[in-house]
């Protein structure tokens, strides 16, 4: 059955942005420490992207928001009033919050009109109604609306939990791992889309992901959680160029790793000296080279000689693996394809100093 195509853009429904703050929220489950200490607060129409390893307090967070979660110390706030305190949690339908989760929980025996209905119940059947309707258009499922859950594909299931959670028009969206269980090939489309709703409706939106990728590209910033704390936060830009700690950098990318000491105001690699501003000589440094556009290989030119040993070609980009005397393990890097570059070549490498990192070791 071929996809419906999203309807037009901009004329979703706007929504009274909420401001949303956690502030010293910490939750225990069993004797273990979830969150600790957590605050955050979102300006209205800000998308935060909340990122980090399972078990790092992540999906608590959002149900914290939500109210499923009650919290154990600290306080939640929506527009400045307090939802969740100790031994206190407004209800999930009283905080004004739409939630959009990675089963879609739609209502398998309810239509998909009636899916959509059912969180409009505030609202006078006329203009219920309308804002349903206007929902499902703007995600291309306006002919499906007698249809049930069952009958749509994974890509339009998600769509359909798109409209239901945009249709009443919170304050604050919750987002949790949304297009986790859809494929690649349409994960990216709907994504996009999602997000043009996400501007549209002016929602304020807190989304969890794993993947670093996506948070780079849905969030206004990023909070990189870390043991029920945030660790680091800021744009996108912000976090991915100057991430706080080498494990910080590594979750964003696989990383070629060297270890030497800081001698006037340089790291000494095998593929060169790298600059360590503000370290002192003697410091023990690990060097970080991203695998995109940490190092250039070349077939002629200057740089440190080096081997392709291994080569695999994905869409439009060569992963290299090139080895290099004097490092422990082969370089990784992808670059655009080059069909001149093959296994067993020899070749130049240069580092390009604004994808490589620098960070003390303990």
């Amino acid at each position: 059955m071929p996809m419906t195509d999203w309807g037009a853009r901009g004329t979703t429904g706007v929504s009274f942005a909420a401001t949303l703050d956690f502030d010293a929220v910490t939750v225990s489950l069993g004797n273990r420490v979830v969150l600790d200490q957590f605050s955050l607060s979102l300006r209205p129409g800000e998308i935060v992207c909340l990122l980090g390893e399972s078990g790092s307090g992540k999906s608590t967070a959002l149900r914290v928001a939500a109210g499923i979660q009650p919290v154990h110390g600290g306080a939640v706030r929506i527009n400045g009033e307090t939802v969740s305190a100790p031994g206190a949690t407004t209800p999930p339908d009283r905080r004004g919050i739409g939630l959009m989760f990675q089963d879609f929980a739609l209502f398998p025996h309810l239509t998909v009109l009636r899916n959509v209905l059912f969180g409009l119940r505030g609202l006078n059947r006329a203009g219920a109604l309308a804002q349903a309707r206007a929902a499902l258009k703007r995600v291309g499922l306006a002919d499906r609306e007698t249809d049930y859950p069952h009958m749509l594909s994974g890509g339009q299931q998600q769509r359909l939990a798109l409209a239901r959670s945009v249709a009443p028009r919170p304050g604050v969206l919750l987002l949790d791992e949304p297009f986790s269980s859809l494929d690649a090939r349409m994960r990216e489309s709907v994504r996009e889309e999602t997000l043009a709703v996400l501007r549209e409706t002016n929602v304020t939106s807190l989304m969890v992901t794993h993947d670093p990728e996506e948070a780079m590209l849905l969030g206004d910033r990023v909070a990189l959680l870390r043991q029920g704390r945030i660790a680091q936060i800021g744009t996108p830009a912000e976090v991915y160029r100057r991430p706080i700690d080498l494990n910080a950098a590594r979750f964003f990318s696989p990383l070629s790793e060297v270890e030497t000491r800081v001698s006037g105001a340089q790291a000494m690699t095998p593929l060169g000296p790298v600059a360590t501003p503000g370290l002192a000589d003697g410091t023990s440094v690990t060097v970080a080279i991203r695998p995109a556009g940490g190092v250039r290989i070349a077939l002629r030119g200057s740089g440190t000689p080096g081997r392709i040993i291994g080569k695999r070609n994905a869409i439009g980009i060569d992963i290299c693996e090139v080895s290099v005397d004097g490092l422990d393990a082969p370089l990784g890097l992808r670059q655009p394809s080059d069909a001149e570059l093959s296994v067993g070549q020899d070749v130049f490498v240069t580092l390009d100093p604004e994808h490589v990192l620098v960070f003390a070791r303990d």
